[in-house]
């Protein structure tokens, strides 16, 4: 199944889901540059799905996306580089509000920073609160592996991609949908470091998802990002009692 297929899946999921009704203003359509929040904060990419541009009383799932060291600087254009961005920027039917902050050069992800971006969304857009998801590649896999485990509680499903955790973080998982990606030859970050955290995961009684893609190095972000089946799955998930 293509990625333009992908305007279908927001289709189908709207018409399974006439109650996640709220009154919120429309908002322009597209990917656009966001100004920082807080001091010292990320520069983001924003992106609204078309048909939420023109409701006036949709609730949209939101996915939280980050990029790997290739793409750290001050240009806000490379997030659209690989994954989600890079798919919405073709698909203005990408069924998701979507945000892909920016990681200035030499730096980490920061949590703290991140759930400032992630609390202004949820005050600020349309969001429905039980469908938060997080993903990320490489540097951006790790850490959706560590802020999914410092705050499960925050997101219905998590999605890493050529990632590493810490398995010792491993068991505040085992409740959560989680669905991990690697390619089998990466030398960048090697397999271990998703075999290590499902491994932990099932440990602790959960029960996640991996996909090791054969003959696939450290890109294995490309064939994770273009099968609809990832966005499927996420949009099967919701939280029992999302955060207020």
């Amino acid at each position: 199944m293509a990625c333009r297929s992908l305007g279908t899946i927001l289709a189908i999921f709207l018409i399974c889901n006439p109650a996640e009704a709220a009154r919120n203003a429309p908002l322009p359509a597209g990917q656009q540059q966001q100004p920082a929040v807080g001091r010292d904060g990320y520069l983001y990419q924003l992106f609204i799905p078309r048909a939420a541009a023109s409701s006036h009383n949709q609730r949209w799932p939101l996915m939280i996306f980050l990029h790997g060291s290739g793409e750290r600087g001050d240009d806000i254009a490379k997030v659209k580089v690989h994954g989600p961005p890079k798919v919405a920027d073709r698909d203005p039917g990408f069924p998701f509000i979507l945000i892909a902050p920016l990681l200035p050069a030499e730096q980490d992800w920061d949590i703290a920073k991140l759930n400032a971006i992630l609390d202004n969304a949820l005050k600020t857009l349309p969001v429905d609160r039980s469908r938060v998801y997080l993903t990320g590649l490489s540097r951006g896999g790790h850490a959706t592996w560590k802020w999914a485990a410092a705050e499960p509680h925050k997101f219905a499903a998590v999605a890493p991609v050529a990632g590493r955790g810490d398995p010792a973080t491993a068991c505040a998982l085992k409740a959560k949908p989680v669905w991990a990606f690697h390619g089998d030859r990466d030398d960048v970050v090697i397999p271990e470091g998703s075999f290590a955290m499902v491994r932990a995961i099932r440990a602790c009684g959960g029960s996640p998802r991996l996909t090791i893609y054969p003959d696939v190095g450290h890109n294995s972000w490309d064939p994770a990002y273009e099968d609809p089946a990832l966005y499927l799955w996420l949009l099967s998930h919701r939280l029992q009692e999302p955060p207020r």
